[in-house]
């Protein structure tokens, strides 16, 4: 392929994609979708609901999304997977390519905890780049609770769930916004003086929001989010926390 687009989509709701990223769409030649299996057949249905609503004439070719191999250490694992995932990219175009650009949908936006362009650099020979950006999951989740991202003048850190367990609360950081979070790591920190804001399908019907003080809002968050964990068969969060 010579040119792959990718474009931001937004957490959930079809109204997040831009009219530039909808023009895309239609401008695309191929649009690659990732089969995830049965349990995330909501990520694919919402992807088709997309590409019908641009109007497009693209072809859509799926392919088999790879799973991590639990065996190797972490960032091998990344690495790893990373590669076989271009790899799927590329077979799933096979020796045909593309008679144009490739358009790749991206949960949330390219550039916030997403792997999608340095998995494009692994690409040979690399292709030109195009990136649309989409609604974060941070910006979904502060609207939907309608609240800013940072106090007046005040630091705002961003973070994963494996550095909140092992590091603790971010020095200096007023607000720390929580990503790729599977394990409920707030339950780890000292809760005095700390609230928290919780979301999850951020933009879909299914939709659910709470918060509170961290020391009360700690385990109603774990029991909503393994009963819709369990109903749907899978779930997407993130919360932000804040000292008050």
């Amino acid at each position: 392929m010579e040119h792959l687009w990718l474009i931001g989509i937004g957490t959930g709701s079809p109204a997040h994609v831009t009219g530039e990223g909808m023009q895309a769409l239609r401008d695309a030649a191929t649009i690659l979708v990732p089969q995830k299996g049965a349990a995330k057949d909501d990520l694919a249905e919402l992807r088709r609901r997309i590409i019908a609503a641009s109007g497009t004439a693209a072809r859509v070719v799926p392919f088999d999304y790879p799973v991590r191999d639990p065996d190797l250490p972490y960032m091998a694992r990344v690495a790893a997977w990373h590669d076989q995932i271009a790899a799927r990219w590329q077979e799933a175009l096979g020796s045909a390519g593309s008679d144009g650009p490739v358009v790749l949908m991206v949960w949330g936006d390219p550039s916030l905890y997403d792997s999608t362009m340095r998995i494009a650099a692994r690409l040979a020979p690399p292709p030109r780049i195009r990136v649309v950006p989409g609604i974060t999951a941070i910006q979904a989740l502060t609207a939907a609770h309608a609240i800013p991202l940072n106090t007046v003048n005040g630091p705002v850190q961003i973070t994963t769930g494996r550095r909140l367990r092992d590091h603790g609360w971010p020095g200096g950081a007023e607000t720390v916004v929580v990503m790729l979070d599977g394990e409920c790591s707030f339950r780890t920190l000292d809760p005095a003086g700390a609230c928290i804001w919780w979301g999850a399908f951020l933009g879909m019907p299914e939709q659910i929001l709470y918060h509170g003080a961290l020391e009360d809002a700690a385990d109603p968050i774990v029991d909503m989010r393994m009963a819709a964990r369990a109903e749907h068969g899978w779930i997407m969060d993130t919360y932000l926390l804040r000292r008050v």
